[in-house]
């Protein structure tokens, strides 16, 4: 019996079937690329905001901080009930130091980021003791594509200006369209504390034969050492927590400060002082501005996007303990608006030339020293209750993927009106600024941040 052979045949695919599977493949394959380049895309565009949303509240909270400390002494932020003065502004009247120093150039060059000199349309220097101008409380900058109101704050650009960049589309320029402020307040951490010599600790204050004053430096912890009031610091400010001098010293980097510098009379030694401290106003009364500077995003393109800057005291490390710090990057707007309350309990907002070009006919008077034949220039800057600031943060690094409705975005400071505050084009007809003027791309996530900010110490 002969065994059957089994024949198996075997056989292949068609290549009509292969050619529908491989167009098959071909297109499960597309969907997953797409898939997975959609989720990539998505997943940089939420990562980006969400460092976005970080870097504009934080943004936003520094500098909130600055401005409502503006004009700030030590304790005596108020000199009373509020009250409507013949102008209609409702004040609360803030005690200004008495500026006992003689020499006109000394108080502004003891400053930091000074752009009111003495002088038309500002005051002429003075002859006599006089309360701390409001001008050196505050003063703001609007900045448009080609030039900034009242001036131009660079020294570059203006004579009155000071060492911050000029506007530019370059790294270290300050950003085109970005406008500039400048606040001032005294640190009440700082400074030596002025104990009763019975306390056997502490410093002290002595009334000399001639009237003049002499502090003996004992640093507590946590003060300053004797050395840091440094010889090149000329004034020195006397405060408790009912009102203020400023006065030319001697005696700089030693244990005894003296009165015995450049003044119109000596400051006066009052009776019963609530916790008083001697302080080096130069150190001090510290000088804080803000701008946006340009600096490169870090992409390897060669494109550039804005930071912030917080600059104390000059900027100048190692003068006057002056720093210049990038507070967050990605910011490219940044605006103001000043505002005053008025009796009637309305509040109108006014722009920085607006509030510099202010005189004791819109301020009404004050209690307070006067400087003779002065019209209260710039009157409005110790005025200011409110300060709405608004700015704009990018993503830093383009997104080309983006799409047309994730790239606009809302500016309340493009719209005066406040009445049409839709998401529009970054480069729209309607901005006062565009990225593209600033040197910045277009392809970016871009998200405004507004806050208002009420200034405790506030008086013309």
């Amino acid at each position: 019996m002969t065994a059957a052979s089994h024949v198996f045949r075997q056989r292949g695919f068609s290549l009509i079937e292969l050619m529908i599977a491989m167009v098959l493949g071909t297109l499960i394959s597309a969907g997953i690329v797409a898939v997975f380049v959609s989720t990539s895309h998505s997943y940089q565009a939420q990562a980006q905001l969400a460092r976005l949303q970080e870097d504009g509240r934080f943004a936003i909270t520094q500098i909130k901080d600055d401005l409502a400390m503006s004009g700030a002494q030590y304790c005596n932020n108020t000199g009373g009930g509020a009250h409507s003065t013949a102008s209609g502004l409702y004040l609360d009247g803030l005690r200004q130091p008495t500026v006992y120093a003689s020499d006109p150039g000394v108080l502004m060059n003891a400053l930091s980021d000074v752009t009111t000199r003495w002088g038309a349309p500002y005051p002429s220097a003075p002859t006599e003791p006089y309360s701390l101008p409001s001008f050196l409380t505050m003063r703001g900058y609007d900045c448009t594509t080609k030039s900034c109101t009242p001036i131009d704050p660079s020294s570059k650009q203006s004579a009155e200006g000071f060492s911050i960049p000029a506007m530019g589309t370059k790294t270290d320029n300050r950003v085109i369209g970005a406008s500039v402020i400048t606040v001032r307040y005294l640190n009440p951490s700082a400074g030596w504390t002025i104990m009763p010599e019975s306390a056997g600790r502490g410093s002290t204050q002595i009334t000399n034969a001639d009237g003049s004053l002499a502090f003996r430096l004992a640093p507590m912890s946590g003060e300053p050492a004797v050395k840091d009031f440094q010889s090149g610091d000329p004034l020195a400010m006397l405060a408790d927590c009912s009102s203020a001098q400023i006065f030319a010293v001697s005696g700089q980097t030693s244990s005894q400060i003296l009165s015995t510098g450049s003044n119109f009379a000596q400051p006066t030694a009052f009776e019963n002082m609530v916790a008083p401290k001697l302080f080096d106003l130069s150190r001090d009364f510290r000088t804080v501005t803000y701008y946006l500077k340009v600096v490169d995003s870090g992409d390897g393109q060669g494109h550039t996007t804005g930071a912030l800057v917080r600059r104390i005291n000059g900027g100048s490390t190692g003068v006057r303990d002056g720093r210049a710090e990038e507070i967050a990057r990605g910011v490219e707007r940044l605006d103001f608006k000043y505002g005053v309350q008025f009796a009637d309990g309305s509040v109108r907002y006014y722009t920085a030339a607006q509030v510099d070009a202010s005189t004791r006919a819109d301020c009404g008077s004050v209690a307070r020293l006067p400087i003779h034949g002065s019209d209260d220039r710039g009157c409005l800057w110790g005025a200011i209750s409110l300060i709405e600031i608004d700015m704009l943060l990018d993503g830093q690094q383009p997104l080309y993927s983006l799409t047309q409705d994730e790239l606009t975005y809302t500016y309340a400071s493009d719209d005066a009106s406040h009445s049409a505050l839709i998401p529009k084009p970054a480069n729209d007809a309607s901005r006062k600024v565009t990225p593209l003027q600033q040197g910045f791309p277009l392809a970016m996530l871009r998200r405004e941040f507004s806050a208002v900010v009420a200034l405790r110490n506030f008086n013309p």
